[in-house]
């Protein structure tokens, strides 16, 4: 499966809070103070804007691949 992408800034999206696990699983928040309130280490909290249809119409398990994805290329070749 390819790396998804970040979606154009003309394109609408909705940010959610993930980290991701040495394992490659992602816990996802809705918001960095709720992620904070859970004992979330702020430096391991990243901003992931998830395409709008995505986010209306996907599944938990799709966001949490193309999240996984996404940040499995950002760690690997420190780039989008």
């Amino acid at each position: 499966m390819a790396p998804p992408n970040q979606p154009k800034a003309e394109e609408p999206s909705t940010p959610l809070y993930a980290v991701r696990f040495p394992d490659g699983s992602v816990s996802l928040y809705v918001d960095e103070a709720y992620a904070l309130e859970k004992g979330v280490d702020p430096s391991r909290l990243r901003r992931i804007e998830i395409p709008r249809r995505l986010y209306t119409s996907g599944t938990v398990q799709e966001i949490r691949e193309y999240v996984a994805a996404l940040l499995e290329t950002i760690e690997t070749s420190g780039t989008v």
